[in-house]
């Protein structure tokens, strides 16, 4: 569930604007109507990268909370589990605390051996991963158990909707149907949100969009039943704004509790659709406020972006948009998740808008 705004973790924006493509629409005609002359056009989405659909045939690296069993192979009683502490170290027999961040149980062998050599004839040492939970994923959203999953294995993204209990369902209705909201669904890596098609994935079947999942990866799959607009960008408080009938632009605005001055209103977006493929319409809402111009009708799920002035390009303003609200929506869920350390996804709200 959509959830206030709040700004907890550190700022990466997303990736370039060939991320979405679409037609603009006009919104005061019926919903979904493709403008005639669009002002400007977005380049294709690109497709995943096929590396994302093979199998990681990287080694587990240690982290903070994996459980390692040690043994000196040959020496009764020096077999005994161990705990990577949270500043990624091991403490085993005589030995100080050795540092095992990134390394492979291999690698942490062959240390052990070294410095064992102190103490043993040349010591052969055991190190088996008992159970490895530094390596996670974030799966959240409209699912039956929504969560911080360790990645203990190759996990692609269907799997991990899969251990998070799958998506909820109307069990109240006596129905299946899925109260996920596949179209605003995300994955963010790295701080960008990679262009996967939960749509696609989830109701067609189409593989091509079932990646390999990597640590702190972030998937999110909003409810379906969320009635909201989201006002974002030069606004004096950015937020999800509950949709009421006959909502339009100006009582949209007005309820993002006024426009800050620095705000480009000759070039408000709306963004409606698909996260990959989502329509825009690019409005001047000085014309508006004027009456130089009919106000514009609104649907719930659009996204209403203010630019700063100067700060955005026009062929920027659909994905500073869709940057804005994807990095919204994760920050605060992930910040109820309740981690910890909830900034490895590397994200933050730059509600305001950056330069591009």
């Amino acid at each position: 569930m959509f959830m206030k705004p709040c700004a907890l973790l550190p700022l990466l924006l997303l990736s370039s604007c060939s991320l979405f493509k679409g037609p603009l629409f006009d919104p005061r005609g019926k919903p979904h109507t493709v403008a005639a002359s669009p002002a400007f056009t977005i380049s294709p989405s690109p497709p995943l990268d096929p590396s994302c659909l093979q199998q990681p045939n990287k080694a587990y690296t240690l982290g903070p909370g994996d459980k390692l069993e040690i043994e000196i192979l040959g020496e009764t009683g020096t077999r005994t589990d161990t705990f990577v502490t949270p500043d990624s170290k091991i403490y085993y027999d005589l030995l100080p605390g050795i540092d095992v961040a990134g390394k492979t149980t291999q690698q942490v062998q062959t240390e052990l051996e070294t410095q064992l050599a102190k103490y043993y004839k040349q010591p052969q040492v055991a190190v088996t991963l008992r159970d490895a939970v530094s390596q996670r994923v974030w799966v959240l959203g409209r699912l039956n158990a929504p969560g911080i999953y360790p990645l203990k294995q190759p996990m692609r993204v269907l799997d991990a909707i899969s251990q998070a209990g799958g998506l909820f369902t109307s069990r109240f209705t006596g129905t299946t149907e899925e109260l996920a909201d596949l179209k605003h669904s995300f994955l963010i890596r790295r701080g960008q949100m990679l262009p996967v098609d939960f749509e696609k994935l989830v109701r067609l079947g189409d593989m091509t969009q079932n990646i390999y999942l990597e640590p702190d990866d972030y998937v999110y799959l909003p409810s379906a039943l969320t009635n909201e607009v989201y006002v974002l960008g030069a606004v004096m408080e950015p937020r999800p704004i509950g949709f009421m009938s006959d909502m339009n632009l100006m009582s949209a605005l007005g309820r993002g509790l006024g426009i800050r001055p620095d705000a480009d209103l000759r070039n408000v977006s709306i963004i409606r659709g698909s996260l990959t493929e989502p329509k825009i319409a690019t409005v001047n809402a000085l014309d508006v406020m004027t009456g130089k111009a009919g106000n514009f009708p609104l649907e719930p799920g659009d996204i209403v972006f203010v630019p700063g002035a100067g700060t955005i390009s026009p062929i920027n303003l659909a994905k500073e948009a869709v940057n804005t609200f994807v990095r919204l929506v994760a920050a605060t869920e992930g910040s109820h998740a309740g981690a910890p350390n909830a900034q490895s996804i590397g994200l933050n709200v730059n509600i305001g808008g950056g330069s591009n």
